[in-house]
């Protein structure tokens, strides 16, 4: 069976100003997750939110927060976001010199590990710790800014990564963020990814609910004939 698809709206693309409004009405939407990206303007050259945002992110929602930390020296900050509200820590792998170490600390603190590869960076770079996270994030743009197109190379990562994890015999999601909307996320599904992070694709619409619901059709029904080794209608 193929594995629940998840809808994870970023809130980068969200209307700062009302950014509690915006938390509220993607959560009755229907969004599985809150997608946060953290950036430090090191490891990328955008700035973002640090732990007082996730605190009060934290205070408008019960769906669980998908952090995702774009930043230099994740070690030195990962007590703070789990302590903010976090629920899921996302780390780079090309920002993390001992990976290892690194998911041994989220899962230390109670929270579910995420590892995150990069456009250019291989999966082999994380098989070592396969075993210790929920999810890996595949991204499908280079990161630090929201709004990028879609790069075609990330598919084959999705479904390598698919392929590795039912070897494994494992409980493993992959999720996908960068330049995903309704119009490719039947291709992103199809090609093993079943969480899906998408930040202009849902605020930049006139309807949150639909667009949630449209993504979550769409993507389902190309899993499902992922699974069987049909072409999706």
């Amino acid at each position: 069976m193929p594995r629940r698809v998840l809808i994870a709206p970023s809130i980068l693309a969200a209307d700062f100003g009302r950014l509690g409004d915006e938390i509220r009405a993607i959560t009755a939407a229907g969004a599985d997750y809150i997608h946060v990206d953290v950036m430090d303007g090191h490891f990328v050259p955008n700035l973002t939110f640090g732990p007082m945002v996730i605190e009060a992110v934290r205070r408008h929602t019960d769906l669980p927060l998908d952090v995702h930390l774009m930043i230099a020296n994740a070690d030195a900050c990962i007590d703070d976001y789990a302590a903010a509200g976090a629920d899921l820590l996302g780390v780079h792998v090309e920002a993390s010199p001992h990976l290892h170490r690194t998911v041994q600390r989220i899962r230390e603190l109670g929270k579910k590990a995420c590892v995150v590869l990069n456009p250019a960076t291989p999966v082999d770079h994380v098989v070592h710790v396969l075993d210790m996270v929920s999810m890996v994030l595949v991204m499908s743009v280079n990161p630090g800014f929201g709004g990028q197109k879609f790069i075609p190379a990330a598919l084959p990562k999705m479904t390598a990564l698919r392929d590795l994890i039912a070897e494994r015999g494992l409980d493993v999601d992959v999720e996908v963020d960068g330049g995903v909307k309704v119009d490719n996320v039947d291709v992103v599904a199809g090609a093993g990814a079943n969480v899906i992070v998408s930040g202009s694709g849902v605020f930049q619409t006139a309807d949150y609910a639909a667009t949630i619901a449209a993504m979550r059709e769409r993507a389902t029904r190309a899993a499902a004939a992922l699974s069987t080794g049909r072409t999706a209608p």
